[in-house]
This record gives structure tokens, C-alpha cells and sequence, in this order.
């Protein structure tokens, strides 16, 4: 909004008669600079209503129920006020509209990926506060949920904008294999849903999953910058998409309110993010990877939501194959996700949570590596 009025409205028509009064106005046409205020204003309106946010969910009872069979040191923090997601989302959409060109199909597809899913995980944390238990909507109704907005999301970004089927392979040069637009569709789909869920199941200690996706936000700012940037891509030899610059508008206002929730939520936590924090982050980090077509990389940037995923998946498949093979299922791990598991070997949670964080900058750090690895 403000881009359109001080620069597209003021500077660009009135330019001439009231120079060089207007001139400082220019600075609005720059990415860089709407990145930062948009990072800011994000980062301070998360602060500023924080506390006001958190005592309105007190008093009207919107607690996080436990799960039974979880650590029970967990049990502490029952009735701790949830759903603070719907902060963060409200912080992006102010810095996104405020900073950001709403004209751009890219920045409005991803504004409607974080409301989606953000829905989603809404519904799922109503629920569970109306059924006073840890069961909200079934598996099967998020995924089924979860797989229409991506294919709608994809649908969209195929046929409706000015978006490439070929596949961005990380390390390799030349290798960029054209996909069907079926194969791709799919694809996205498995991107954008793997990705939500991931996130939601990384979100299970204080600090945890909002602090890794500060980082992997941060990671995906870079490449979304430099996609949408001439002659960065041409250096880089990525494929350029001018219109995927604008994005990073986005991506900052993403950054900045995943700092000011971190604000709240660092242990001990004053608030939980709920379903509609975590599916709404993890499914817009899906998104701008699959709109900077960095799909395949975003294993590496999120390389801790990855391995938390994969710790469950690894879980229930030695369960069900001890099961079959001697009649008894087995545990791989003593819990899953994996962040419990340390949790019941014996490491505090805050331990778990800052070395966990040092190794999703390594992750973020190895995936901005491979923009020369190439």
C-alpha cells in the first residue's frame, strides 16, 4: 500500500513539479528497503499486541490441552494460552500490506497460502479447546484439507502466472528436467502438505518450532531475493523470475513476526502458536519454495523440521514391521518426534531447543552454500 501511494502515486506523477521534495519518496521502489520496515513493522506489532493478545486467550479459557502419553514433565503446561498463531498471521498480512505490491500474483498467492492453511490448523485448535482433549480434526481431514489448498495453489501458480515446469536440481548445473505439469502438480503437493505437517510436528518445546522456522525463513528470504534479482541469477545461474522478487516483501514480514511470537514463546512459553501457527508457516514456507522453485532444497534449509518428520515416519514403520515380523512392535526411538526422544534420554528442554537451533543455521547455512555448488 504504501509503495503504491508515496512512490507509484506521489513520486512517479508529481515527480517533476515538486522536485526534489519527492525525491526521498524513490526509496520506495526498492525491495531491499520495504524487506526491512516490512521485517520490522511485522516484528513490532507481534510485541506490541502480544501481551494484550495473550491475556484475551487467558480469559476466555483458551488453553492447550496435553497429551497423556507425552513426557510428563509436559503436564506443567496445561491451559497455557494457544492459537497465538493467529498472531503471527495477523503481524504478516499488516507488513505484507503495508510494504508489499498487493498487484503481485505471487505475494497474494502467498498471503492465501498462510490464511488457508492457517484456517486449517484454526479449526484443529477449536476443537481440541472445545472437546477439552489433545484431538482436534482427524489425520485424514488435514491431509485431505492440506492436499486442496496446494493443489488449488498449484493449480494457480501452472495455469494462472507466468511459472516455469522445469526442475531446479540443487549442485548440478545443467540438469534441469521439464516436468508434465501433472508430475509437477504432484509434486507441489507433496512439498506444500510435507512441509505444513513438518512444522507442525517440530512444534512440541517451547521455542522450538517458531525459532527454526526464523531461520529457515531467513534462508528463504535469500533465494527469494536473488531469484527475483537479473543479475544475481545470471551470476548464480539460477533461473531468473522477475516477478518472484516481490516476494521477499513477504518472506521479511514472515521473519519479523516469527521473532516477535519468539518474544512470548521462548521457555518458559507465555503462549503456544497452536495448529493455526504451525500449519500456516510450514505451509507458506511450502509455498515461497515451491514459487522460488527451490522445492528439492528446502529438505536442506529445513533440514530440522525434515528429520523431525522423519523420526515419525521412521517410528511407525520399526512399529509396524517388529509388529509383523515377531508379534510384538518395537520402538526405534523411546518417543517420536525426535525432539521428545532427547527430552526422555535426559536433556533439558532448553538444551534441546538451542542445539537444535545451531544446527538449523548449519542447515540454512550449507543451502546458501550451494548457490556457488553448482
Amino acid at each position: 500500500m504504501l509503495r503504491y501511494l508515496l512512490y507509484e502515486v506521489l513520486y512517479t506523477r508529481y515527480h517533476e513539479q515538486f522536485h526534489p521534495w519527492l525525491d526521498p519518496l524513490n526509496v520506495f521502489r526498492y525491495i531491499t528497503f520495504r524487506t526491512a520496515y516490512a521485517a520490522i513493522t511485522a516484528l513490532l506489532l507481534s510485541l506490541l499486541l502480544g501481551g494484550w493478545f495473550i491475556r484475551k486467550l487467558s480469559e476466555h479459557q483458551i488453553g492447550q490441552p496435553i497429551r497423556e502419553e507425552g513426557p510428563a514433565r509436559h503436564q506443567v503446561k496445561h491451559g497455557t494460552p494457544t492459537m497465538g498463531g493467529a498472531l503471527i498471521i495477523l503481524s504478516v498480512l499488516v507488513g505484507t500490506f503495508l510494504w508489499g505490491n498487493l498487484r503481485n500474483g505471487y505475494v497474494g498467492l502467498a498471503l492465501a497460502a498462510l490464511v488457508l492453511f492457517g484456517t486449517i490448523g484454526f479449526l484443529d485448535d477449536y476443537l481440541k479447546i472445545v472437546r477439552r482433549r489433545s484431538l482436534g480434526l482427524t489425520g485424514r481431514q488435514k491431509l485431505l484439507a492440506q492436499s486442496a489448498i496446494s493443489a488449488v495453489i498449484g493449480l494457480t501458480l501452472i495455469y494462472g502466472l507466468d511459472y516455469s515446469l522445469v526442475l531446479s536440481v540443487p549442485f548440478f548445473k545443467r540438469f534441469r528436467p521439464e516436468l508434465p505439469a501433472a508430475l509437477y502438480l504432484t509434486f507441489m503437493l507433496l512439498v506444500m502438505v510435507g512441509s505444513s505437517n513438518a512444522v507442525n510436528l517440530t512444534d512440541g518445546l517451547d521455542g522450538l518450532a517458531i525459532s527454526i522456522a526464523f531461520i529457515t525463513t531467513a534462508a528463504l528470504t535469500g533465494f527469494t531475493y536473488v531469484t527475483g534479482h537479473a543479475e544475481f541469477a545470471r551470476y548464480l545461474n539460477i533461473e531468473h523470475m522477475p516477478e518472484v522478487g516481490e516476494l521477499t516483501v513477504f518472506c521479511g514480514a514472515l521473519a519479523g513476526a516469527c521473532l516477535g511470537f519468539l518474544w512470548f514463546n521462548a521457555p518458559p512459553a507465555e503462549v503456544f502458536m497452536g495448529d493455526v501457527g504451525s500449519l500456516s508457516l510450514g505451509g507458506s514456507l511450502g509455498t515461497v519454495a515451491v514459487m522460488v522453485k527451490q522445492e528439492l532444497l528446502l529438505l536442506l534449509i529445513g533440514g530440522i523440521f525434515v528429520l523431525e518428520a522423519l523420526s515419525v515416519m521412521a517410528q511407525v514403520f520399526y512399529f509396524k514391521f517388529t509388529r509383523r515380523m515377531t508379534g510384538r512392535g518395537r520402538r526405534l526411538l523411546k518417543m517420536a518426534p525426535l525432539h521428545h526422544h532427547f527430552e526422555l534420554i535426559g536433556w533439558k528442554e532448553p538444551k534441546i531447543v538451542f542445539r537444535f537451533l545451531i544446527l538449523a543455521i548449519l542447515f540454512a547455512l550449507l543451502s546458501l552454500s550451494t548457490l556457488k555448488l553448482r
